[in-house]
């Protein structure tokens, strides 16, 4: 698992906009990348989308690829619904795009057109790339990990109907759950605001910590600021 080995103890940042974004200029996106990998030092990137992966795959070649399908936009009944990389076409979408590990909810709902998430990662697996759950329970984790995949994410820790009352930071609990309890490569992503969260992250266990809109969301980081 040279990939695991190459992010293990790294910051990942998830490089993304929504359609009615300004940023979502396909420009914007590889100006962020490069930003980040050739002037920050990273050395992997989340990614939505086959236009963004295949761009940054051609322009900075030797970073690492997390890549996820969803939506332009986000249904307002989210929390009820699988919506990131669903299905296999989209896994397929995301591979033939070039992404190297392949990220998608790992939860326990029903995904659309009946497939199975052993099907998912079956189909990841059988595509030599890396299976990535985003998982929101400790129980989902577990159900990942025992279906062959090869990280487990808490992205979707209070993003689900079941989690939606957690506090408004990341879960560190279930971040050390997992590491305490299933040997898998774990990574913390969600609500990371702050250097003291990265740190704590990686002494709870964290193989890898994913950051999205504290360093590529500026209307979010200002909202922030301004305490809006």
């Amino acid at each position: 698992m040279e990939i695991l080995e190459q992010i293990k103890n790294e910051i990942i940042v998830s490089v993304q906009a929504m359609p009615d974004e300004p940023l979502y200029d396909e420009k914007c996106i590889i100006a962020l990348a490069k930003s980040v990998v050739n002037l920050g030092g990273a050395k992997a990137l989340r990614l939505a989308g086959e236009r963004d992966i295949r761009n940054i795959k051609k322009e900075l070649s030797d970073v690492i690829v997390i890549g996820i399908i969803k939506p332009k936009v986000i249904p307002k009944n989210y929390k009820e619904l699988v919506y990131i990389t669903p299905t296999i076409d989209d896994c397929k979408r995301i591979i033939d795009a070039g992404a190297d590990i392949v990220a998608f909810d790992g939860t326990l709902r029903a995904r659309p057109n009946g497939e199975k998430l052993q099907d998912i990662i079956d189909f990841i697996k059988f595509k030599d790339r890396l299976a990535m759950a985003d998982i929101a329970t400790f129980e989902e984790a577990k159900n990942a990990y025992n279906l062959g995949c090869n990280i487990v994410s808490t992205t979707l820790s209070g993003y689900t109907k079941q989690t939606e009352n957690l506090p408004d930071c990341p879960d560190f609990e279930l971040l050390k759950r997992i590491k305490e309890n299933i040997d898998v490569f774990t990574i913390l992503e969600g609500k990371i605001w702050s250097k003291s969260d990265v740190e704590f992250a990686f002494k709870n266990g964290a193989d890898a910590v994913v950051i999205g809109s504290a360093i590529t969301r500026p209307q979010l980081i200002f909202k922030r600021f301004k305490g809006v």
